[in-house]
């Protein structure tokens, strides 16, 4: 396992486990490039702006996370997050990173995890009957980039 790689995207995952969203960003690459199931394809700004969001309307976050795999150029990690979502629903979020490592920073970051068990926890019976609908999937992404988008024009991360 590459030492530096892994340090690096152990840094990433403590720093969430803080909530030290600026710490995290820090470790972005300028045009970094993130996606997962709900927030899709965000660029720069708009993927440090995400953490900043999410780090700043946790109030019962908690990160484990560990390295499965590290090179010079790419890791893969395994991360869980358990928190308490705006419906007061506990949330068990398990995902699988991978990320392409250039000039000792994140260059490219994707998380996948099941979008309908996310559902099924945090939307209840709508999420357990209709979370794996893309009608419901598609609601879901709107409101997360509304609320970023909120966010990123000087709105408060709810």
């Amino acid at each position: 396992m590459h030492e530096a790689t892994r340090k690096l995207v152990d840094e990433f995952y403590s720093a969430f486990a803080r909530k030290d969203a600026d710490a995290m960003c820090a470790l972005y690459a300028a045009d970094v490039h993130f996606y997962d199931p709900v927030f899709q394809d965000l660029r720069g700004d708009e993927a440090r702006a995400m953490w900043k969001m999410l780090a700043g309307r946790a109030k019962d976050l908690r990160i484990t996370h560990e390295v499965l795999d590290a090179t010079e150029t790419s890791a893969r990690a395994r991360w869980i997050a358990h928190y308490t979502f705006s419906t007061g629903r506990p949330v068990e979020n398990r995902i699988e990173a991978t990320m392409t490592i250039a000039n000792d920073k994140i260059a490219d970051h994707v998380d996948r995890f099941d979008l309908w068990r996310w559902a099924r926890q945090a939307l209840g019976p709508t999420g357990l009957l209709l979370g794996w609908s893309p009608l419901v999937q598609n609601r879901i992404r709107k409101n997360a980039r509304a609320g970023l988008d909120a966010f990123m024009n000087g709105g408060s991360p709810r």
